[in-house]
């Protein structure tokens, strides 16, 4: 088996402009916002707001986004069959806002019939989703052949995602507590995040309408054979199961913040403050991942970023007994790590669909894609599911006060565990999926 790690010199390319540069990287507004704050307050609001049982949360939180293993495939087919990806940007991006703040705009305040309302609404937003993510991943393979470019492009794009994963995820807790906290505060968070998704959309739509593209010749004809010809691209294969088992990790970790602040560190607000240790040093890193990257290829730098993770998040166990500070800077090293395991992945996965170009004559990218960002958002969707489970097995209770409920020591070892030695060891046993067999034509 072969990984998407070619030579650097293979592919010389133009250097792209900065306006699509940063164009292309606002889109990681969407993309981080909806993949980090449903995971950080759908779970909790489930369980300590609207009294859903833990494992029932956990369900109904996983569904809807498993819904897209099966839509991923099929938007990015569309989108191949379309050419043009930026109109689809523009009309899901802007229905996934409105739905975002639909979430948690329920008219039911608990129990079943609130929790079926959630289900429904987060399948539409994941559905919705689905045809903005899968087109914006499928722009750099036809923004660019450059392998160097292709990185710098994922650096940019990690950077701003890194970006949105702060405000995003450290911005919608506090505006949940500042605005009344239980239902109403939630509601506030969602329209906070929607206007955030909303103006993503904008950027990315209108950031990259000059931006010249590589349009290959038309896909297969048949949704099947590109799948059956995506699967047997090796290197993309293992690069996928790779980024599926890595996202259940982080899924689970960011599943687990604000339970970790409550339970373990003593105080809700340490869940602003543990976003900020793990994603700021992230923005500060890039360009050394970047230096890195050039100095010892992609798959090394993402292995390297994966055991960063990894190891600093077996530390993270003993944190009920080390003084909060010491928290925060571990988190803020599992930052370091998290931002080169993102970047060299998804740096790599362009590569993948211009080798199968290369080969087949055929433009695929958004079946590859589509595929990308099914395993990514099941990663993620399984994830909280996972958490959920860890809590249910160890006894958490919910409650449908708005607060969490007193938790005995069985049960905060669960949400200790769940937050730090279980994603930590998913994210860098994952990389064991990467043969160390390489060629520089294996994109």
């Amino acid at each position: 088996m072969t990984t998407a790690d070619p030579a650097p010199e293979v592919r010389p390319a133009p250097a792209l402009p900065r306006r699509v540069l940063a164009g292309y990287s606002l889109g990681s507004l969407v993309t981080g916002s909806f993949g980090t704050v449903p995971g950080l307050l759908l779970l909790p609001y489930l369980t300590d707001t609207l009294g859903v049982a833990a494992g029932v949360a956990g369900l109904l939180v996983l569904l809807p986004k498993a819904w897209d293993v099966l839509v991923n495939p099929v938007a990015g087919r569309i989108s191949d069959r379309r050419g043009d990806r930026r109109p689809f940007l523009i009309v899901a991006g802007l229905a996934l806002g409105v739905l975002f703040a639909a979430l948690f705009a329920g008219p039911f305040r608990g129990g079943a019939p609130a929790g079926a309302y959630v289900a429904v609404a987060f399948l539409a937003a994941a559905t919705a989703y689905a045809f903005f993510q899968v087109p914006y991943v499928a722009m750099p393979a036809e923004l660019t052949d450059g392998y160097a470019e292709r990185t710098r492009m994922m650096t940019w794009r990690v950077a701003v995602l890194a970006l949105a994963i702060l405000i995003s995820g450290a911005v919608a807790p506090f505006v949940v507590d500042q605005t009344g906290g239980g239902i109403t505060g939630h509601r506030w968070a969602g329209v906070f995040v929607g206007a955030l998704i909303v103006a993503g959309t904008l950027g990315v739509y209108f950031g990259t309408r000059r931006a010249e593209s590589r349009i290959a010749p038309e896909p297969e004809s048949d949704l099947r054979t590109q799948l059956r010809i995506a699967f047997a691209n090796r290197p993309f294969r293992a690069l996928l199961l790779c980024w599926i088992v890595q996202g259940v990790g982080v899924g689970t970790m960011l599943a687990g913040v604000q339970y970790f602040a409550d339970h373990v560190v003593g105080h809700a607000s340490a869940a602003t403050f543990l976003f900020v240790a793990f994603v700021g040093p992230a923005l500060l890193v890039m360009p050394l991942w970047s230096r890195v990257g050039r100095r010892i290829g992609k798959r090394r730098s993402l292995i390297a970023g994966s055991l960063l993770f990894g190891g600093f998040g077996v530390f993270m166990v003993a944190a009920p007994v080390l003084p909060e500070a010491a928290i925060y800077l571990i988190a803020a090293l599992v930052g370091v790590g998290y931002a080169g395991q993102q970047v060299f992945a998804m740096a790599m996965l362009p590569d993948c669909i211009d080798l199968d170009t290369e080969r087949t004559g055929s433009r695929q990218a958004g079946v590859f894609s589509g595929l990308w960002t099914a395993g990514e958002t099941f990663g993620l969707a399984l994830g909280p599911g996972v958490y959920a489970l860890i809590l249910q097995l160890f006894g958490y209770v919910s409650s449908s006060t708005g607060t969490a409920a007193v938790q005995d020591e069985t049960a905060k070892l669960g949400v200790l565990l769940g937050f730090t030695l279980v994603p930590a060891v998913l994210v860098a046993a994952a990389v064991l999926l990467l043969n160390s067999r390489h060629d520089q034509r294996a994109a």
